[in-house]
């Protein structure tokens, strides 16, 4: 975190006439929130670097997108553009993933060192709706998207075991083939099945449209991703968001369209697996938590690890062919890609939920439940199936920001060419005081 705040005023000493960078905010634990802009113009681009606390790559993709700033000046004088990059949203859930980012970048080192805050911590999240947020990283965002009024904000996000899409509020036309170039280039799977999205509209492939939300009690929210979010916040001014996904590991067969042979076998499989895994979680839980009640920053691990556990059953029903969720609502047709995506967000959950309760006894110096050995063969498990199960790949960090950087770039390059009239005339489904889906992995 320090680092990308160093490098970020170096540049800044290399292109004064170009660059600025300012204290926007302040984090809950006193870090600053710092906004890098780059050029002059009156059209404002927003980025937006680290919005989860495992997903550092856009920390990097901001700096190589200030660096093509400043070189190109069609990106710049050329659009009148003036590109706003916030280095980190939550750079103290950053700072707790420092055990793995330093590497070396292997699939056990990272659940053991990964971290991220529960669902109600996380900075794009609006569960309460944009006037009663308490995070100041929360309204530090909302605050930049009322000042510059963007005509693009884009949330640079990682997956940390499958492949690269796009979610986009509005419609791009031409984005779905720019992704696959950039994909293709750079080795990049494309996610055709995200599990994000399951229900969601294709907008091409790996390609999804944002919809409207529906609004349900916690627990449906987090397996819906049916809140409030400041994805959809400036919508009121026209602004188009790309969120935009880049794997850390990928999985060549999220990219498989093919019709499955079997669609119901695997999802008895996947929902079995998640249901087992769950099982054992819960009962790993049950003798730590009596022996760590109190103890200082037990309560940061444990609070994803609780919210990780309300998910799972909830979505093993939803998954399962043979199980009645009691949504009313049936799987939408799947291809092979699905499938993949759903088996890996399964394993993803228990694999997370592993590793923070492993640190939670680690960080403590002690294992009073005896339950470390079951902890470690979890995540030894989840890694192995990842790497062989999966054939999962290290993507090196270089591709991973080209790759993003890419797609920002035809992302601001379309919603540039949008009409610039108010958002609220022929645009189907936009309501300024709905809900917004987001993320439930």
């Amino acid at each position: 975190m320090d680092e990308l705040g160093a490098r970020a005023a170096a540049f800044v000493a290399r292109h004064p006439r170009q660059a600025r960078l300012r204290r926007v905010g302040t984090s809950r634990a006193g870090t600053p929130l710092l906004l890098l802009s780059v050029g002059h113009g009156a059209r404002n681009a927003l980025v937006v670097g680290g919005p989860h606390a495992n997903e550092p790559v856009g920390g990097a993709t901001v700096l190589r997108l200030a660096e093509r700033a400043a070189a190109d000046p069609r990106l710049t004088e050329g659009a009148d553009a003036t590109w706003n990059l916030l280095l980190c949203a939550d750079p103290d859930g950053l700072r707790r993933n420092e055990g793995w980012l330093s590497g070396p970048y292997t699939l056990g080192r990272y659940a053991r060192n990964f971290f991220r805050p529960g669902f109600l911590e996380q900075p794009e999240w609006l569960p309460d709706g944009p006037d009663r947020v308490t995070l100041p990283e929360t309204r530090t965002l909302l605050d930049l998207q009322d000042e510059l009024r963007p005509f693009l904000h884009c949330s640079l996000h990682g997956v940390d075991v499958g492949g690269g899409f796009v979610e986009l509020t509005h419609d791009l036309p031409g984005i779905a083939q720019r992704i696959a170039q950039a994909a293709g280039r750079l080795g990049i799977p494309r996610e055709l099945g995200a599990y994000d999205t399951l229900y969601w509209p294709d907008l091409g492939p790996a390609v999804y449209r944002i919809p409207p939300p529906r609004r349900g009690d916690l627990t449906a929210a987090i397996t819906e991703a049916a809140v409030d979010s400041t994805w959809c916040h400036p919508r009121r001014y026209g602004t188009v968001t790309a969120v935009v996904e880049a794997p850390m590991w990928g999985v060549a067969a999220v990219a498989d369209g093919r019709p499955p042979a079997d669609r119901d076998g695997v999802l008895r499989a996947v929902s079995g697996a998640l249901r087992h895994d769950t099982r054992r979680l819960h009962r790993v839980l049950a003798r730590v938590r009596p022996h760590f009640a109190g103890v200082p920053g037990a309560a940061h691990l444990l609070a994803p690890v609780d919210d990780y556990l309300l998910v799972c059953p909830r979505l093993a029903d939803a998954w399962d062919p043979d199980t009645d969720d009691g949504s009313g609502r049936s799987l939408p047709p799947m291809s092979t890609a699905h499938l993949v995506a759903l088996r890996l967000a399964g394993r993803r959950l228990a694999l997370r939920t592993a590793g923070l309760l492993h640190q939670l006894v680690t960080r403590a110096g002690a294992d009073p439940a005896g339950v470390l050995p079951e902890l470690d063969r979890l995540v030894d498990e989840g890694c192995a199936d990842y790497r062989d199960g999966c054939s999962a790949h290290w993507i090196p960090i270089a591709r991973q920001v080209e790759y993003q950087t890419r797609v920002v770039l035809a992302a601001f390059e379309l919603a540039g060419r949008r009409p610039t009239a108010d958002a609220r005339s022929g645009d189907p489904g936009w309501n300024p005081g709905a809900a917004v889906p987001l993320r439930r992995d």
